[in-house]
C-alpha cells in the first residue's frame, strides 16, 4: 500500500467496515460460491432449484457469501424475489411469514393480534407470479422449526437455510421436515486461515480506508488474533480506524491495534448476548454467576428462574448455541461435563 493522503480522515467507506457488509467480490469462497449457485441456477432456465443449506462456525462467511450468491443471481434473473431473515432476531412464525410478505408487499392490511398465521402462509403460497429465494439465517433459532416444512412445499419459493451445526438444526426438526430438507444441497465452511483473512482485510481496508493508513503488517496482526474469525478480524480493523479518526491521525498505529482487538471481541460477544432469547440468557446468566457449573445444576437452577422451563435436551441446545458464539465454554463428556463463561480475553 502506498503512502497516507494528507489529512487525518482514515475512514474513506464506512459501510465497508461493517461485518454485514455484502463486497462486490468474495475472496477464498469460490467453491462455496459455485456449490449455492448452481443450486439456484435452475431459476434462470424457469426450472425447479434446490433449497441449499449451509453449516459452519461463526464468522466463516456463511451470510456473506448467501446473500452474495443471491444479489448475483438477481442479476440474471430481474424478476426474482429475495428476503433476508435473521430467525435469531425474527424468530416466531408469524415474524418470519411477516418478513417474506413484507419484501413483496403484502402486508398492508396485516395486523399482529388478529390475523391468523395460516393467512400468512396462505399469501405466501398465492403470491407466486414470481420466483423467490429466501436467506433464513440462524434457522436453528425458529421456534417453530415445522415452518420449514411449509416453506419448502411452496412451488415457487426456494430456501437458502444457514445454521451453525447441521446436527444441531435437524435434531429440532420432524421426520417429515427432516426427510423433506434431505436432497437440499449441503454447503459446509471451514474456518479461514491468516492468509484467507488477510485478503480478505486487504480488500476492506483498499475500500474503506485511505491508502497507507494500514500496513500488511499490521493486516497479519489483526488476522492472527482473530484466529479464522471474520467478524472479530473487520471489527478489529473498524475499531482501529476509528481510534484513528478520533486522534486526527494520519494511519492506525501498533498501539492503536493493541487496543482494539479486545474491544472488537467484546463488541461481538456483547452483539450475541444481545441476540439471545429470554430463556438463553437465563442460562448464560448463571453460567456467568457460577463460574463454572455442571448441567445437572444449572437445569436445577434454570427451572427456578423461569416460569415456563424447557426441556433439558432445549437447554442442552441453548447451551450448545452459547458455546458457537464463544458465550460458554463446555469441557469434559457427558457427567463430567461442565460449563463456564467465556471472558472478555479469551
Amino acid at each position: 500500500m502506498g503512502l497516507a493522503a494528507d489529512g487525518a480522515d482514515v475512514i474513506t467507506d464506512a459501510r465497508v467496515l461493517q461485518t454485514e457488509f455484502v463486497p462486490s467480490e468474495v475472496v477464498h469462497r469460490h467453491a462455496e460460491v459455485d456449490t449455492i449457485a448452481g443450486a439456484l441456477e435452475p431459476l434462470v432456465d424457469d426450472d425447479r432449484p434446490e433449497d441449499a443449506l449451509l453449516f459452519g462456525p461463526t464468522g466463516v462467511g456463511k451470510t456473506c457469501v448467501a446473500r452474495y450468491t443471491v444479489s448475483r443471481l438477481r442479476e440474471q434473473l430481474l424478476d426474482l424475489r429475495t428476503c433476508y431473515v435473521n430467525c435469531w432476531s425474527d424468530r416466531t412464525r408469524f415474524r418470519v411469514l411477516y418478513r417474506l410478505l413484507d419484501a413483496i408487499d403484502r402486508t398492508v392490511d396485516i395486523h399482529r393480534r388478529s390475523t391468523p398465521k395460516d393467512e400468512l402462509l396462505d399469501r405466501l403460497r398465492e403470491a407466486d407470479d414470481h420466483p423467490y429465494v429466501a436467506v433464513l439465517d440462524e434457522a436453528d433459532q425458529l421456534e417453530d422449526p415445522s415452518l420449514l416444512y411449509d416453506l419448502s412445499r411452496l412451488p415457487h419459493l426456494t430456501l437458502v437455510v444457514v445454521a451453525n451445526r447441521e446436527t444441531d438444526l435437524f435434531a429440532s426438526l420432524s421426520e417429515r421436515t427432516s426427510s423433506r430438507l434431505q436432497s437440499s444441497t449441503r454447503v459446509a465452511f471451514d474456518r479461514y486461515g491468516t492468509d484467507e483473512l488477510v485478503a480478505i482485510l486487504q480488500g476492506r481496508a483498499e475500500q474503506g480506508l485511505e491508502p497507507g493508513a494500514i500496513s500488511d503488517s499490521q493486516l497479519r496482526r489483526i488476522a492472527d488474533a482473530a484466529a479464522g474469525d471474520a467478524r472479530i478480524a473487520i471489527g478489529t480493523l473498524r475499531s482501529a480506524a476509528r481510534t484513528a479518526e478520533r486522534a486526527d491521525a494520519d494511519a492506525i498505529t501498533d498501539a492503536m491495534l493493541t487496543d482494539a482487538i479486545p474491544d472488537a471481541r467484546e463488541t461481538v460477544r456483547q452483539r450475541a448476548i444481545d441476540q439471545l432469547t429470554d430463556h438463553q440468557r437465563v442460562c448464560y446468566r448463571i453460567v456467568a454467576e457460577a463460574g463454572e457449573i455442571e448441567p445437572g445444576a444449572l437445569y436445577e437452577r434454570y427451572r427456578e428462574r423461569v416460569d415456563e422451563p424447557r426441556t433439558r435436551r432445549t437447554v442442552r441446545d441453548y447451551l450448545a448455541k452459547l458455546d458457537h458464539y464463544n458465550l460458554v465454554r463446555a469441557s469434559g463428556e457427558k457427567r463430567g461435563r461442565t460449563y463456564h463463561a467465556v471472558g472478555r480475553s479469551e
